[in-house]
């Protein structure tokens, strides 16, 4: 009996799906399951002690979007999705061409710059905030040095934005650069062996080649950057606990 299901499930059509199982058994975990659960609880009016619960129909979404609250949080979701997401990879291509290749500097720049990736958004959060504070801040202090006073990066709603967004492209990007990496290192010498006989410059063959040929690596980029920026959370809360108003307080 045993010998049978091995030979069932030696056969390599048979091997993948067991190979896939745990991969699809986290995902359905983690992903499908609050996915369809979240869905129902929408139409629902419940506590957070689930005790009292009932159907409400779209009442919860005709009350969304009568706030006030909804549009402006969706508003800044969009600002900072349409400028977090270009400028992640435009810095992730640049740094991603200056350090692909074989080199012991460009190994370890690669490792430098993928640290942040790899660390909680909401350390990064209070790394920054700590940072930027304007009674304890370096950067503060150092900038009041030299003559800018009175900056609150985190507490201005002028600058909270953009301080916001340049903490997540400096923690994000190193993804970003760590697959734009791959796609360019797998691009055939010949290319730029045959554009350099010709006189094409670095520039143009950067334009004319590497970007060409990466462009299944940029779009995947795209769509991920994309997909995490319309969910930001941790690091707007951690700073800013959640008031990053776009139209200055009076």
């Amino acid at each position: 009996m045993f010998k049978r299901i091995c030979v069932y499930w030696n056969k390599p059509a048979k091997a993948a799906y067991l190979f896939l199982l745990p991969s699809l058994l986290t995902l359905f975990m983690f992903a499908i399951i609050p996915l369809f659960g979240s869905v129902i609880i929408s139409f629902m009016n419940l506590d957070i002690y689930f005790s009292k619960t009932g159907f409400t129909g779209i009442h919860n979404f005709i009350k969304a979007l009568m706030d006030d609250r909804f549009w402006n949080a969706l508003k800044n979701t969009l600002i900072f999705a349409f400028v977090e997401v270009p400028l992640q990879i435009v810095i992730g291509l640049l740094v991603a061409n200056a350090i692909s290749t074989t080199s012991f500097f460009s190994k370890m720049s690669r490792t430098i710059f993928f640290l942040p990736v790899i660390c909680s958004m909401a350390a990064v959060g209070i790394m920054w905030s700590i940072l930027f504070d304007g009674t304890i801040g370096f950067i503060p202090y150092v900038l009041k040095q030299l003559g800018f006073e009175g900056l609150t990066f985190f507490r201005d709603p002028d600058m909270a934005m953009g301080t916001v967004i340049a903490m997540t492209v400096w923690k994000n990007f190193g993804y970003t650069m760590s697959i734009l990496v791959v796609g360019i290192q797998s691009i055939s010498t010949s290319y730029f062996e045959a554009a350099k006989i010709d006189g094409a410059s670095k520039v143009n063959q950067f334009f004319y080649i590497t970007i060409p040929c990466i462009i299944p690596n940029l779009g995947f980029c795209l769509i991920t950057n994309l997909i995490g920026s319309l969910q930001v959370f941790d690091q707007v809360y951690v700073t800013t606990q959640g008031d990053l108003n776009t139209e200055p307080k009076h």
